[in-house]
């Protein structure tokens, strides 16, 4: 009777180890991205409140409001996508600790953002050009 374990594949192991690595580069360049996006979505909502207490606005309720949904809208996006690329980096790791790894292809998760980012800008062109 053989009690040992089998011997696995050192080329495996180490192509395992780095698709893990990189799978944590991604989730890194994806907590960058995301808190770019939160923190330049909090400084267009603070430009709310400098334009108030400037009294840079005729009428508080056109511009500053503006400026407050734009803000936000990148805040929510920043937290939106940080919670998608945790779920995606969770997913990516069950996926390699499989011994019958196989490609499963396309992951929209950066399409989704871009579209939703260009949704953003035509939102920010109208407010622009209509105020």
């Amino acid at each position: 009777m053989n009690d040992q374990l089998p011997k696995k594949d050192l080329a495996s192991e180490l192509a395992r180890e780095r698709n893990r690595q990189a799978a944590d580069r991604t989730l890194m360049a994806w907590i960058r991205t995301t808190l770019s996006l939160i923190g330049f979505g909090f400084a267009i909502a603070n430009f709310r409140a400098v334009l108030l207490n400037a009294g840079l606005v005729s009428n508080p309720r056109d511009h500053a409001n503006v400026a407050l949904a734009f803000g936000l809208s990148f805040i929510g996006l920043g937290v939106l996508g940080l919670v998608a690329a945790a779920l995606q980096h969770w997913n990516i790791l069950q996926h390699i600790k499989k011994n019958d790894f196989e490609y499963t292809g396309f992951r929209p998760l950066v399409f989704i953002m871009a579209i939703l980012l260009v949704i953003i800008g035509i939102f920010a062109f109208v407010a622009v050009t209509v105020y």
